[in-house]
């Protein structure tokens, strides 16, 4: 009976009592005895709860058996595919800058990395982290640590990468939500590089698009170029509210010629590297050959993040040719923000900050002074998640630099450059309306960037010598932003108006994409 179900033993002891009704009714069993009935029935039912009881046990078991089995197989699998998600993201380090905080947070706690703020707080930590492994294990890693003239490779087997991604138009660059559009379909026009026939292109604002990206041997060398395949998306005018007279940026055909050889002059470049040691490192970025390339006098940086006990090694092995570099570092968090300038000519003095103790623990201005001018560098806070800090921008940072400007200004003219972290017009940003509450883009910051900037005297030489042209500094790595151009202006050279008219040349490189931001050029005639 052990052996049976509790549903058949309880059928069977129905069947067992039944008989022993009819057997008593049939004479066979006397009356007197019949008590006995009385003794089988409850046995009979503790041999069925039994039973029950068994089968329960048993029942249990095997659950618990294949629950715990399946729990194994899980763990292995997830083990495994964490194990080789780490794989991919050592071979691809710039996926990193595709996944949410949540992503990173949990990747910084399987990698044993300490980390901790925003995103790229944690992107910078992870890069950082995934550099030192890959410099460590000699002959073992994917990523190669790259002298000046080498060509970096993801991975050292393949001879081409291939990249697949989903794209979807409809997508804005906002730290808030937005409404998304439902008009099926745009034409954007803009000019090829070198013929300027009207190109249109279509975009289906509703659909996903699948695009596939095959580099062929190297990756583009030392970040300068884009694709090998030579796309130019910032040739094309990407914006959700143009004006008839708009053009997309072309600086192969937009530049002037370059001045003659006995014209005295000075070249500036300004860049926000998003992670100095992250560059060098893990995005195989040669800063020899842009300079190669350039042949810049003075090299402004902003948001270098590293620390005051890293600039005298970085400050060795950057640049050479470049012997004055100042260097100013975040003290009240690590890590975090930093400016420098590099030049070939030696200033005459140099300032670090703005001279105010509650302004300057973030390490975001540095200033040096030249024969006819002074140079500041410049990174202006962002107003950050939530607009936490845009009260701060616009009632006490902004002012302060705006007022520091121009008691500058009183012996010397004065250029500031670096992401001043404000798209100041609509032309200025490629979705005006799905940003009016996004950080750099709110009428209060744009407001303040009027004001104590430009109605100060300071002029926009980019836009004085594009006014209708739309062109970008800034793309968001989310979103596969820089390959659809759809970014924001976000960095300037502004100068005193005594000298706007020396400005030869104001120029964005947008092919150089080794950062989420693209160097940004002045050419000062002296």
């Amino acid at each position: 009976m052990y052996l049976m179900s509790p549903k058949s033993l309880r059928t069977f002891l129905q069947y067992v009592v039944k008989q022993l009704v009819v057997y008593r009714c049939s004479g066979g069993l006397p009356r007197t005895n019949y008590s006995s009935r009385k003794l089988v029935l409850p046995i009979l039912n503790m041999m069925s709860e039994r039973t029950r009881i068994t089968y329960s046990r048993r029942a249990v078991s095997r659950n618990s058996e294949i629950k715990k089995d399946e729990q194994t197989v899980i763990e292995k699998e997830d083990d495994t595919e964490s194990t080789l998600e780490i794989e991919r993201i050592r071979g691809d380090p710039s996926m990193l800058q595709s996944m949410t905080v949540k992503e990173l947070k949990e990747l910084t706690r399987r990698m044993g990395v300490a980390a901790r703020g925003n995103k790229k707080d944690l992107v910078s930590a992870l890069m950082e982290s995934l550099g030192e492994e890959v410099i460590g294990k000699e002959g073992a890693s994917t990523i190669e640590q790259i002298g000046p003239s080498e060509v970096p490779s993801k991975r050292k087997s393949a001879s081409s990468v291939v990249v697949e991604q989903k794209l979807e138009t409809s997508e804005v660059i906002s730290a808030t939500p937005s409404k998304r559009s439902r008009t099926k379909q745009k034409s954007i026009k803009g000019t090829t590089p070198e013929e300027n026939p009207v190109t249109t292109v279509k975009i289906n604002k509703t659909s996903h698009k699948k695009e596939t990206v095959v580099a062929n041997g190297a990756i583009a060398k030392a970040g300068l170029g884009l694709n090998v395949d030579g796309a130019e998306p910032w040739t094309v005018l990407v914006h959700k509210k143009p004006q008839a007279e708009w053009i997309p940026y072309n600086p192969k055909v937009m530049r002037p010629p370059p001045l003659s050889k006995d014209t005295r002059a000075l070249k500036i470049l300004s860049w926000n590297v998003n992670g100095l040691k992250a560059l060098v490192k893990n995005r195989g970025f040669s800063v020899h050959e842009l300079a190669q390339r350039e042949d810049f006098d003075v090299l402004c940086l902003q948001e270098t993040k590293i620390q005051e006990k890293d600039v005298d090694v970085i400050k060795e092995s950057l640049l050479e040719g470049y012997t004055n570099s100042f260097w100013t570092c975040s003290v009240s968090k690590l890590g975090y923000s930093g400016t420098a300038i590099i030049s070939r000519v030696k200033p005459l003095s140099i300032k670090y900050g703005l001279g105010v103790p509650d302004h300057d623990t973030e390490g975001r201005i540095v200033t040096v002074e030249f024969d006819d001018f002074y140079l500041l560098t410049a990174y202006v806070p962002n107003s950050g998640d939530g607009l936490k800090r845009l009260t701060y921008r616009v009632t006490e940072w902004d002012p302060c630099l705006g007022n520091y400007m121009k008691e500058l200004e009183k012996s010397k003219p004065v250029i500031l450059t670096g992401d001043l972290n404000c798209a100041h017009q609509e032309i200025d940003i490629h979705d005006p309306a799905g940003n009016s509450r996004s950080a750099g883009f709110t009428k209060e910051e744009r407001k303040s960037f009027e004001t104590n900037f430009l109605s100060k005297g300071f002029v926009d030489t980019f836009r004085k010598q594009h006014p209708d042209v739309v062109g970008y500094s800034y793309w968001g790595y989310r979103h596969n932003c820089r390959k659809t151009n759809r970014g924001w202006r976000l960095d300037y050279f502004l100068v005193s108006e005594s000298i706007a008219e020396r400005v030869h040349d104001s120029y964005i490189l947008p092919d150089v994409s080794a950062s989420d931001h693209s160097p940004l050029g002045l050419i000062l005639k002296l």
